[in-house]
């Protein structure tokens, strides 16, 4: 990728001392009450509250619940982005197309499986597309344009691809698959990715 991804979470560059101070303080309380609580007892009101602000801060920052784990996320999000831009490959520069392209994937699941609790609360139904998706569907899509695929539709395909890579992947599996241990489950889904790639973009 050619510029800095937009994380969701990050802070403008003009934000006042003041704001950028409430909203670490804010994301460090919010990651207490998940250890400790669950999400499900992580509310805009409850992390008012334990953080000693007012509720029309957090909601500003916010605006709803789901933006609590949206913000949650975007550490993670970054630490995947410099990994894509400047790390080692075949996830970084420097391997293939496609041997970026199944890292990146399988580098998506780790991170969602990681943080499925999050990523799950992080849904808004309000958002047409899960928030962050459109960093992710412009580096497959770039990935894409670099392999030979025919007369294939890239914006389209790098928009299907990037959806088996988001959030809403959780919610398509049945209690029983997300029961098992995480490595399993990042396991399974790392390899039917690469199977959905190599099928793609085989020749």
């Amino acid at each position: 990728m050619n510029r800095p991804v937009v994380t969701w979470g990050a802070s403008s560059p003009t934000e006042r001392a003041d704001a950028t101070r409430n909203r670490q303080h804010l994301l460090a309380t919010a990651r207490e009450m998940l250890a400790e609580l669950g999400a499900d007892r992580l509310t805009m009101d409850a992390l008012a509250e334990r953080s000693g602000l007012g509720k029309g801060t957090v909601y500003r920052r916010f605006r709803t619940r789901a933006g609590i784990f949206q913000a949650l996320l975007d550490d993670g999000e970054r630490t995947l982005q410099e990994q894509v831009l400047a790390g080692p490959p075949p996830l970084g520069p420097g391997a293939s197309p496609i041997e970026r392209l199944i890292a990146y994937g399988q580098a998506r699941v780790r991170f969602l499986v990681e943080h499925r609790e999050i990523a799950r609360a992080a849904l808004d139904g309000r958002q047409p597309i899960p928030a962050g998706s459109q960093t992710s569907q412009t580096h497959i899509r770039m990935l894409l344009a670099g392999i030979d695929l025919g007369p294939a539709d890239v914006a389209l395909l790098a928009i299907q691809l990037t959806a088996a890579l988001e959030g809403p992947l959780l919610l398509y599996m049945s209690a029983t698959e997300l029961s098992s241990t995480a490595l399993q489950v990042e396991q399974r889904l790392a390899r039917t990715w690469q199977d959905l790639v190599q099928r793609v973009c085989r020749p």
